[in-house]
């Protein structure tokens, strides 16, 4: 097992609230982390996509109520939603009797409609996590990795595939899995073969704003039935809406948001991109390493961070803002290029924004000095600055590191 960045976190939020819910796609390596982690806690898990796992719960409440000693692993719990108003009773009781942490972990791949069940029922008693795919700092510890992760994407079979062949008919079959049996669980339903023109029309426009009645257009369906297509990929966690920074600076601001598939080997899986050198030579290249960045530095980055594009009708953009919480602001532009360059946009927009610190992210070694505020770096340090940053409440000097 590739240890996981999130294993830390999700022990430390167990030992702090009663429930933990894990988000995250499926194949992502939810299960395998739960179990993990429950090891050590002689945990009970029920896969409630069994039906023997499911029948063990037709009295849930008589089944779980004297279990309050150990870890409680419920996979897939969307499956059942009337759960969540029984774990929230058996919850309150076990507080009664002293059990106040660590009762039950839940895992699920539908952000959205899970967070909404969760959160409503159990306010007060749960904690959030989402798991992502494999990132550059659970794998990549040279360039050779790094590519392989970037072609390939950081779901664990894929990843891991003895080849490239092989790891896209993986891909080929996750999707084709999602198309026909995962989203109509989650969706109204909706022709495979419709979705399956619309996800790869996402993946031809990675990176771009997100025009939805142009797409609604092109595929023949109306507006607002291409707006719910979004909606769904993007409560899968398939795909990331990336919003434009609004505050007031005086300038006409794009507004409609970036769209990424968040996977970039669901991504060239989608636009039949198959090895490196294809990939290489894809029109799609640079907008590929643009998300494959930023998704990246959003799984790197602390919770509460808040993530934004920026550009201006007068042509000042930059690719990512990242906001600490206390209003900290890093600008951080990605660049395909060993010898990266800054265009005027870059400059006008860090006038406009005002941030602390400046990086151009780039596909080589060494770190270094772009100008005296921004500085150049290579995806693993940045990853680590990130990571390891802790922000301060203010901004200004006081706040910089």
């Amino acid at each position: 097992m590739i240890p996981r960045t999130l294993e830390k976190s999700l022990n430390q939020r167990l030992s702090e609230v009663p429930a933990v819910v894990l988000t995250g796609p499926r194949q992502v390596g939810k299960t395998t982390l739960a179990l993990s982690v429950g090891e050590s806690r002689g945990a009970l898990y029920l896969d409630l996509e069994s039906e023997r796992d499911r029948s063990k719960l037709a009295e849930p409440e008589l089944y779980l109520s004297n279990r309050f000693e150990t870890l409680t692993i419920l996979d897939e719990v969307h499956r059942v939603p009337g759960l969540f108003p029984i774990i929230r009773g058996l919850i309150d009781r076990a507080r009664r009797n002293g059990y106040r942490r660590g009762l039950y972990l839940l895992l699920g791949s539908a952000a959205l409609d899970l967070l909404k069940q969760s959160g409503e029922t159990l306010a007060g008693r749960v904690s959030f996590l989402e798991l992502h795919p494999f990132s550059i700092l659970e794998t990549a510890s040279e360039i050779r990795d790094l590519d392989r992760l970037w072609l390939r994407g950081g779901f664990p079979d894929a990843f891991l595939s003895d080849s490239d062949a092989e790891s896209m008919r993986w891909r080929e079959d996750f999707i084709r899995t999602y198309l026909e049996r995962d989203i109509p669980q989650f969706g109204p339903r909706i022709a495979a073969e419709t979705l399956r023109r619309f996800w790869t029309m996402l993946a031809h426009l990675e990176g771009t704003n997100l025009n939805t009645a142009q797409l609604a257009r092109n595929i023949g369906i109306d507006t607002k039935t291409a707006g719910s297509y979004v909606d769904l990929l993007v409560d899968l966690l398939l795909v990331r809406r990336l919003p434009s920074w609004h505050a007031n600076v005086g300038k006409r601001i794009v507004k409609s948001p970036k769209i990424f598939i968040r996977d970039t080997g669901i991504l060239h899986a989608l636009l039949g991109v198959d090895d490196i050198d294809n990939l290489l030579s894809h029109p799609i290249v640079g907008r590929s390493w643009e998300g494959f960045i930023i998704e990246n530095l959003l799984t790197a980055a602390a919770d509460g961070a808040q993530a934004y594009f920026y550009r201006t009708s007068g042509g000042a953009e930059v690719d990512l803002l990242l906001v600490w919480p206390g209003g900290e602001k890093w600008v951080i532009e990605v660049k395909r290029s060993l010898a990266p360059k800054l265009e005027r946009g870059f400059h006008s927009a860090c006038k406009d924004l005002g941030p602390e610190r400046m990086f151009v992210v780039y596909p080589g070694d060494d770190s270094y000095p772009l100008t005296k505020e921004v500085s150049v770096v290579p995806p693993f340090e940045i990853m680590r600055i990130v990571r390891d940053y802790r922000p301060r409440f203010g901004t200004g000097e006081d706040s910089r590191r």
